[in-house]
């Protein structure tokens, strides 16, 4: 049974005054007001960095080419933002065209390449041969890496094998670093079938890895090198330079060579 209706306090107020809400409504107009300026001004730069690209023109590739070599390509992340990928594909400077690139898709167990997603799909559409490549951070799991590159990337036919890109230790001991990346290797074997491609640099594989993994294929660093890099072993890719110019791109590019006639690049791709 309801009890008797309780009368209204006469000292009761509003919860908040009338000055108050005035004074929230202007501070929410404010905020609304610079959150659309920050996000204006955000989009703008970023237009702005994609008509460079757009434009992005160069009467050679700024580098001295290894012409010995047939097959050349680049590599590419978020440092060089947006790409035009038509553009990168058509250069040719006296004969040489780019025809493959690695492109950064994750690093460690959490992050995702900003540009990954774009740079994935647009070079397809340009008709470059694409691959993927992981940065291993030292300090966590290889295997949780793996699993975070895997559910990144979207393999098909004819792209490059997938790429862990070891060059830092991280102030792990070694034989942690080599474990941790052998697990990386390993795991993403098994899921993919697809045996992947080591990216470290001369004095790193020297120091930290050595013959624990002469059975994977080497894309070395060795920049500024007239002929070939400076490593005993073999080695299928070789990164020659970090100063290269393209077209559709507005700063500097990395620029690599496959160690190979065009037969042996196509027996490398994904089946």
């Amino acid at each position: 049974m309801p009890g008797p209706a309780r009368k209204k306090s006469k000292n009761s107020s509003p919860v908040f005054s009338a000055a108050a809400k005035k004074r929230i409504r202007v501070l929410l107009l404010l905020t609304v007001l610079a959150a659309t300026l920050v996000t204006g001004f955000y989009l703008y730069t970023e237009w702005r960095h994609y008509q460079r690209a757009l434009h992005a023109r160069f009467p050679e590739f700024g580098i001295t080419m290894p012409a010995h070599y047939s097959i050349h390509g680049i590599d590419v992340s978020r440092y060089q933002r947006y790409i035009s990928w038509p553009a990168v594909s058509s250069m040719e400077v006296l004969g040489i065209k780019l025809g493959f690139c690695f492109i950064k898709a994750t690093r460690g167990t959490g992050h995702v390449d900003p540009q990954f997603s774009r740079n994935w799909k647009k070079s397809k559409q340009a008709g470059m041969v694409r691959g993927a490549y992981h940065f291993f951070t030292p300090t966590q799991s290889g295997v949780e890496q793996a699993r975070h590159f895997l559910r990144t990337v979207q393999f098909a036919p004819g792209d490059l094998p997938p790429v862990l890109d070891l060059e830092e230790a991280g102030g792990v001991s070694s034989a942690r670093l080599r474990k941790e990346a052998l697990l990386w290797l390993t795991t993403v074997e098994r899921a993919t079938g697809i045996r992947p491609i080591l990216y470290t640099n001369v004095g790193f594989y020297q120091r930290y890895l050595g013959s624990s993994f002469d059975q994977y294929a080497l894309w070395v660093a060795h920049y500024y090198q007239l002929r070939q890099p400076s490593i005993s072993r073999g080695w299928t890719f070789w990164q020659h330079s970090d100063v290269g110019r393209v077209n559709g791109i507005e700063g500097p590019v990395d620029f690599n060579v496959f160690n190979g006639d065009s037969t042996a690049f196509r027996r490398i791709l994904i089946p």
